[in-house]
């Protein structure tokens, strides 16, 4: 991590620190498109702009709120992160990885991930709720490139268990008392901001993934570099080119994550409510 990365982690350490000098949650959560008006339901909130939080860059991407919400959700104490940073709008992957080692700093263990893909096999159609049981990194890019910082994680962290088993095997038994539906699959990440074309979607169904799509992966890294545990969870929100019919826009990709919302969230809150 160069030092310009270190500065940051440490204002923005520094300034969440002021806010809540009385504790901070122990889980986060990262909201994907489509999927911020789950923040809503949370109580004895409080917000934090990304503005007053160096290291929290703005999110320019439609669905992707920026701000910080500290509140309880089913009862659990968390610190949401209603937007997120995207390669493809011009951050480097180690920016990324800024947010995510500043809830470490502030004690965070474990970070729960949402987002939308693109499904890549017929059975994976618009609506469907996928939890990510590994990934591909198709991207050419790490957050962790650059120096390594030892305090902060090993020069070579191990990905073999990327999203932890206990967090996962947690997710299918709420989906169960929830009656949601809930798949597992590979999720590949892509740099974008391009949809992808039908001959990639071809290869990268050849390559094992089941979903596709432009975020979560920079933050498992660094997530996992740093000592926390992770799971994630994917809305489908569309069939990849090749597959759809229609031509695909991001505003299908909020439309059809209104549509699925109920489901989410019946799933998240049960989800919290049992952790």
């Amino acid at each position: 991590m160069t030092d310009s990365y270190a500065e940051q982690v440490e204002a923005g350490t520094a300034a969440l620190k002021a806010r809540f000098a009385d504790g901070f949650p122990k889980t986060a959560l990262i909201l994907g498109s489509g999927l911020g008006p789950l923040a809503d339901r949370m109580e004895q909130a409080i917000d934090v702009s990304y503005a007053d939080i160096p290291g929290f860059p703005i999110p320019t991407v439609a669905g992707h709120h920026g701000r910080l919400r500290i509140g309880t959700l089913s009862g659990h104490t968390i610190a949401c992160m209603q937007g997120r940073l995207h390669a493809y709008e011009g951050h480097p992957a180690q920016a990324i990885a800024v947010p995510i080692r500043i809830l470490r700093r502030m004690g965070v263990e474990r970070l729960i991930l949402t987002n939308a893909s693109g499904g890549l096999k017929p059975h994976l159609p618009a609506g469907t709720l996928m939890l990510i049981e590994d990934h591909i990194n198709f991207s050419g890019r790490n957050p962790l490139v650059g120096p390594n910082d030892e305090s902060i994680g090993p020069r070579f962290p191990d990905m073999s268990h990327a999203y932890d088993p206990d967090l996962c095997a947690k997710f299918r038994a709420a989906s169960e008392r929830a009656a949601v539906k809930l798949e597992q699959g590979i999720y590949i990440y892509v740099l974008g901001p391009t949809f992808e074309t039908p001959a990639e979607i071809r290869a990268f169904a050849a390559m094992g993934a089941d979903a596709v799509g432009m975020s979560t992966v920079p933050e498992c890294i660094a997530a996992v570099h740093c000592g926390m545990t992770v799971a994630a969870l994917s809305l489908v929100t569309n069939l990849a080119a090749g597959l759809s019919t229609v031509p695909l826009t991001h505003h299908e990709t909020l439309a059809e994550a209104e549509k699925a919302y109920v489901r989410v969230e019946r799933l998240m809150l049960e989800f919290f409510a049992a952790l």
